[in-house]
């Protein structure tokens, strides 16, 4: 969300990027709203002072100017009647169309109508060349007996999975070296709440609008209430996180900060979950999108500084290159176009690793500015060194993702015999001395 002040000095700016964007909103039907509900809102304060002016004549007066006190107030107070619901209305169209205001964008932003306008701007060269005819990593884990898939979706469902064995010890070790490369490179790690409340993922913009909307917002609502300490039903929605973002974004949430504990780096290690609906029918096989995951994530809070943000959003997508090279995965990093951007970024990278079964990248990681956006809905603050209170800027990127590495090393580690070379620095996380994991 952008402070409706900077929208009003910047509206020729807000519009092309609401048309870069392609977000669906017409700005002058908002600064006409914000108008209104300025005026409504400058109505009310006045009666207010009136009916509070009054109250004072009330202390003083005499019993004849007392009754025509008594008829004026009666006046303001029908007034107010009509105006403060007519006012609430227009408070709530208002925001309803705030909450859609785009983020501006980076300079260095490519332009585009979609992803497949996204830039390229690195590539690593080793893709591997089998001497064999390769195996995606369905058929690799059924035949080393990691991953059974039939069985998930009977129990799971559609998209549902079992990793088995071996395979386990593979996917959480890369779990577990992602967390102590975060560690080694200064990011607090957290094991965080996967059921939230409401105001987490609408302050991190995982809503489209104002509420949730199951129709388009890839989040599970959970349908059964619980009960406070009181013993009382929570009135709380609670819902499940697609990632550890919006509740780490939201630990700070209300809260007052120094500029001197700035950069505030943290990392999370979470179960997701997604709903996946705007991916009906994409990628039905294997493990390439399912509904539930696990996932270690990156999050930084900052001081409100363009040249700041982008210098950490650079040192995170740095580490996730680094980890991709040591896990031996082949991968390219995209500039995320306009047409391809959130309405909250500010700049996007996102990196992809090469997927011999797919014959094509896949994305494994995705590192976002959102500048103010995010912590202006979530309310974090930091005063600087004038003691002046300003929104924090928020940043996030994937270390780790679950399937989608896991699908990359199985793939592009495959030996001729079906065998699955294990990365060197993953070797530790195994139960006994291996080198690979190989046929029963």
């Amino acid at each position: 969300m952008l402070d409706i002040k900077f929208i009003r000095e910047n509206a020729e700016e807000i519009k092309k990027v609401i048309e870069l964007k392609s977000i669906d909103l017409n700005l002058d039907e908002l600064l006409a709203m914000d108008e209104k509900r300025r005026l409504s809102m400058q109505y009310i304060e006045e009666l207010s002072a009136e009916k509070n002016k009054l109250n004072d004549l009330m202390q003083k007066a005499t019993p004849e100017e007392r009754a025509t006190l008594i008829e004026q107030g009666k006046a303001v107070k029908e007034k107010m009647e009509t105006v403060e619901p007519e006012y609430r209305n227009l408070k709530h169209e208002f925001e309803s169309l705030m909450v859609r205001v785009p983020n501006v964008i980076s300079k260095d932003t490519p332009i585009g109508k979609s992803e497949d306008e996204n830039v390229e701007i690195f590539k690593t060269d080793n893709i591997p060349q089998f001497d064999f005819t390769p195996k995606d990593h369905i058929q690799l884990g059924k035949d080393l007996d990691i991953l059974d898939l039939e069985r998930g979706a009977k129990v799971g469902g559609y998209r549902g999975y079992y990793v088995k064995n071996e395979g386990v010890s593979l996917m959480m070790g890369f779990m577990m070296y992602a967390i102590n490369k975060m560690m080694t490179k200064g990011y607090s790690p957290m094991i965080v709440p996967t059921l939230v409340k409401e105001f987490s993922l609408f302050g991190s913009g995982y809503f489209k609008g104002l509420e949730y909307n199951q129709e388009v917002d890839e989040i599970y609502k959970v349908a059964s209430s619980e009960k406070e300490v009181t013993g009382e039903v929570s009135k709380d929605n609670k819902f499940l996180v697609g990632t550890a973002e919006p509740s780490l974004l939201a630990y700070y949430a209300d809260e007052v900060l120094q500029e001197d504990q700035l950069p505030l780096k943290m990392c999370g290690y979470s179960q997701c979950y997604r709903s996946e609906i705007g991916s009906y029918g994409k990628d039905t096989k294997g493990m390439y999108r399912v509904h539930e995951f696990m996932k270690v994530e990156q999050v930084i809070l900052c001081e409100a500084d363009n040249k700041e943000a982008e210098r950490l959003q650079d040192e995170m997508v740095a580490i996730s290159r680094e980890m991709h090279e040591e896990l031996g995965l082949p991968y390219r990093q995209l500039a995320i176009c306009t047409g391809d951007l959130g309405a909250g970024k500010y700049r996007q990278y996102d990196l992809e690793a090469w997927m011999p079964g797919l014959n094509r990248f896949g994305e494994t990681g995705s590192a976002s500015i959102f500048t103010d956006w995010q912590s202006r809905r979530l309310n974090v603050k930091y005063a600087d060194k004038n003691g002046d209170r300003k929104y924090v800027y928020m940043l996030n990127n994937t270390a780790l993702p679950s399937p989608r590495i896991f699908i990359a090393i199985l793939e592009n580690h495959q030996q001729a015999d079906g065998s699955i070379k294990i990365p060197e620095v993953l070797k530790k996380f195994m139960p006994v001395a291996m080198d690979y994991i190989t046929k029963k």
